[in-house]
């Protein structure tokens, strides 16, 4: 699902999509994998789709990553999609049983 807001730009959705897919995938906040691929595992990088960029957040139920929310276009930049998206999930957290 989408959301966009007025006035937002076009690639922010592109961008929002690729942050939750990577947080989904490698099962940790975007801005922490990117973070971790900076010297090691460098090579992810390459793979199609991800984007080392904050914003993404894994929705977890237990040690399973079943989906991903991701943000893009924040005032106050990636810490504040990153706050935004947990701020999303935490208050769904009592249905992800």
């Amino acid at each position: 699902m989408f959301l966009q807001g007025d006035g937002a730009a076009p690639h922010n959705i592109e961008l929002a999509r690729r942050k939750a897919y990577t947080a989904r995938t490698f099962r940790t906040t975007s801005a922490e994998w990117a973070k971790r691929t900076e010297t090691t595992n460098q090579g992810q990088r390459e793979l199609d789709q991800v984007i080392p960029l904050g914003g993404g957040v894994p929705i977890m139920i237990g040690d399973e990553a079943i989906g991903g929310v991701g943000l893009s276009g924040a005032t106050g930049g990636q810490a504040a999609e990153e706050a935004c998206a947990k701020a999303g999930i935490a208050k769904v957290a009592d249905q992800l049983k």
